[in-house]
């Protein structure tokens, strides 16, 4: 077993049983959870061979040639002695090697834990040592990357390192997979705690494959769409991104870091391939946007979708992807890790412009969802028009945390509104929404609701509002100092000039006054992490260290 599978019971006031259900969102449709992906890539490489399955570079991998390599990592694993259940670290880069590795694994029935290449020594041993894993797979080396540091902590967990030899293939390609891997554990993410260690969410074969079909029916996705690998491997939109196209015989084109961090290339790139569908995080589809603006002609035009996910997408830069890209469908996308990722869709529109903050959509198929609030005899349904804390249930619910019994046991229960769904679970997200017409709309984390002068407020609500200055291109709200001498800061980053009491003016017409912060504070960009969200802790840091100059 590879993630502790839990027993709460979840402490529900009188009557919220059936209130819940009554209220809650739901979408159901029959996919096939069952069936592995390498599957799907053995038919289209019978019907096809030679069809583009894989393109890094100036090299595309066929769908036959694809299964072949395939077949000869699967070897390695073998020889290696890997089994079902096992759980295999795999450190690489973002290439043409990743999705086949992971398909590797899927067909012995082992669980892929990806590697972050620019993890400090002590992070890459600490998630070796508490996911058990059985080797670390070494395909880094094959791109010319060096993983000397994942090396060290696997010699230091001792866990064995296995390097993949460059350009393997077989002469055979793999056997037929069994006929159900519903319930295998088929990955885990290492996502950060609120401790400061990484805790490893543990998805589901069935939760994957249903947050796939997931994407292929809200995307339209077809054979024809070509679909932009760009996410860092430790995010979960990667698994969706190597794989999803995989299922419908479409072409994935692998954008490596180099080309994500600076927008020319990113455009360039995304033309040149014609890419049809890309996700990005809000920063970067701002990024890409202010290109394409600057471009004559306009460029990308055979891209029909823009997903953002990860943060926050704000209506400011939704507009202007949406003026600057009039032929292309804006999806605004949320869901968490441990629900095999996204948990609703929603096509941004016109009127969606307006508001104060966007939409996150509709549950994504054989998701349940459900708005509750803690009261002192337990939790009851949020009433139409009342805000609550979201949770969710149906078959994209995880297994857990990796090893970690205790911090599952905070997050996961038993479902006591479908019982009867494919995991019986429900996930706690932490994440305040309000149900409106069978959208959800998200109101913020819930562990970013502080006190400052004895008010309780959401930071988010505040960078929301501030996010809709014209002059603003990227801002986060912050707390300095403790108890009564707390204090609001702003942190934010232009695109034409602004002054702080212009910002200020903003936000003192939308907000109570304790809410509009105190302290502003320019960056010519702000931090990010390595998934392109805002780093709160790296602003956090800056100003306590102008505290104590």
């Amino acid at each position: 077993m590879t993630a502790d599978l839990l027993v709460a019971e979840l402490p529900l006031a009188p009557g919220t049983v059936d209130r819940a259900r009554a209220l809650a969102l739901t979408s159901a449709k029959d996919v096939d959870t069952a069936t592995g992906v390498l599957e799907y890539v053995a038919r289209h490489a019978e019907a096809d061979p030679d069809r583009p399955a894989l393109t890094e570079g100036g090299r595309t991998l066929g769908y036959r040639a694809l299964l072949l390599r395939v077949a000869a990592i699967r070897a390695v694993l073998l020889d290696e002695g890997v089994t079902a259940g096992d759980v295999v670290a795999c450190a690489g880069p973002r290439s043409a090697q990743t999705p086949a590795v992971f398909l590797a694994l899927e067909s012995i029935g082992a669980s892929y834990l990806p590697i972050d290449l620019d993890w400090p020594r002590e992070r890459v041993r600490d998630v070796l040592e508490r996911s058990r894993a059985a080797l670390l797979l070494d395909y880094a080396a094959m791109t010319g990357t060096p993983a000397g540091a994942a090396h060290a902590a696997a010699e230091a967990a001792r866990v064995r390192a296995v390097p993949l030899a460059a350009g393997g293939t077989a002469e055979t390609p793999p056997p037929p997979g069994v006929a159900d891997r519903s319930l295998e554990a088929r990955y885990t993410i290492f996502t950060s705690g609120t401790t400061g260690r990484p805790k490893g969410a543990t998805v589901e074969h069935q939760g994957m494959l249903n947050h796939l079909w997931a994407k292929v029916v809200d995307l339209s996705l077809r054979a024809d769409d070509t679909v932009a690998f760009t996410a860092p491997l430790v995010f979960d939109i990667s698994i969706w991104q190597m794989l999803c196209p995989l299922l419908v015989g479409g072409h994935v084109v692998v954008v490596d870091d180099t080309v994500m961090r600076f927008p020319r290339r990113l455009v360039k790139t995304l033309d040149a391939h014609q890419v049809t569908v890309v996700e990005l995080v809000p920063t970067v589809v701002g990024w890409l946007v202010d290109e394409t603006r600057r471009r004559e002609p306009a460029p990308l035009k055979s891209l029909r979708r823009l997903l953002s996910t990860g943060e926050e997408l704000h209506p400011a830069v939704a507009e202007r992807a949406m003026t600057a890209l009039p032929h292309v469908t804006l999806v605004n996308a949320y869901g968490p890790t441990e629900c095999s990722d996204d948990v609703t869709h929603h096509v941004v529109t016109g009127p969606d412009l307006a508001r104060t903050r966007l939409p996150v959509g509709s549950p994504v198929l054989n998701t349940a969802l459900y708005l509750l609030v803690e009261e002192e005899d337990g939790w009851r349904a949020a009433e139409p028009d009342e805000s609550g804390e979201l949770f969710v249930g149906g078959t994209g619910v995880g297994l857990g945390y990796l090893n970690d019994p205790e911090t599952t046991e905070r997050a996961f229960f038993k479902d006591p509104f479908t019982p009867e769904s494919a995991t019986g679970r429900l996930y706690r997200t932490g994440d305040l929404a309000r149900f409106d017409e069978g959208v959800v709309h998200y109101l913020g984390r819930g562990d970013r609701q502080v006190k400052v002068a004895g008010v309780r407020m959401e930071l988010d609500e505040i960078e929301a509002v501030l996010s809709r200055h014209p002059a603003v291109t990227k801002c986060a709200v912050t707390v300095s100092g403790d108890a009564e001498r707390s204090q609001l800061v702003a942190h934010y980053s232009l695109r034409e000039a602004a002054t702080p009491e212009e910002l200020q003016d903003t936000v003192r017409a939308a907000v109570p006054p304790a809410m509009v912060p105190r302290r502003w504070r320019e960056w010519e960009e702000l931090p990010l992490t390595a998934n392109g969200k805002v780093d709160h802790r790296s602003l956090r840091a800056a100003v306590s260290e102008e505290e104590t100059r």
